[in-house]
Parts: C-alpha cells; structure tokens; sequence
C-alpha cells in the first residue's frame, strides 16, 4: 500500500507550508487526484485518518478529495475520450496513437487554516 507513503509526503509537505507561514493548525486538505493516477482513494483516506492524529500541525485535519477525470486524445483524428471507457485505442477511429490528457494528477490544491 504506496498511500501510507504518499499521506507522509503530503503531511510533510503541509508542515513546511505552515511553518512558512506561521500557521499551527490546518483544518483542511484538498487534494486534485487523477482518476488513473494509481491512488486508491480510499486507501488514501484511511491512511491520512491515521496519520495525522500522530502530528501536532494537522491532528484534526480533514482530507478532501477531487478526483479530475481521465481523458485521452487521439494523434489522428483529434477526438478526447474517456480514458478508462476506452483505453488506449481511440473509439472514433480505432486509432493507438493516443496519450493521456489528464487524469494522472496528485496535487495539493488548498490548505485551509484555522
């Protein structure tokens, strides 16, 4: 389970934020996590839970999570498509010339403060 190591990067990266600026409560986390990004949410979840009851900085803190749909888009005809309805290979014209627009993000996008 990689989420447990993920959960101490992100709690790491909160405390430097906040030691930046002075803060010594977070409240909330909010996170953009790409629906082929191979983070379980859940997993996630649980793990952030436990987590950071052992911190001082986030002990009470909420993990919020958006998860930002996997599109791909095809080199031949243009076309975007949901990638984990289709694949790799393109439903308009069949194509395999495809690469992922989003959906593979895991990014921290608001920490709220007290």
């Amino acid at each position: 389970m990689h989420e447990l190591g993920v959960v101490f990067s992100i709690i790491k990266t909160v405390e430097e934020v906040a030691a930046e600026n002075d803060v010594t409560e977070v409240s909330a986390v909010k996170l953009h996590l790409g629906e082929v990004s191979t983070v379980i949410p859940k997993y996630l979840t649980d793990c952030w839970n436990w987590a950071v009851k052992k911190t001082e900085v986030l002990k009470d803190a909420r993990l919020d999570i958006e998860i930002i749909p996997a599109v791909t888009y095809c080199e031949d005809c243009g076309a975007e498509y949901e990638t984990v309805k289709y694949g790799k290979t393109c439903p308009k014209c069949g194509s395999p010339h495809t690469y992922l627009l989003r959906g593979n993000e895991f990014t921290i996008q608001e920490i709220e403060v007290c």
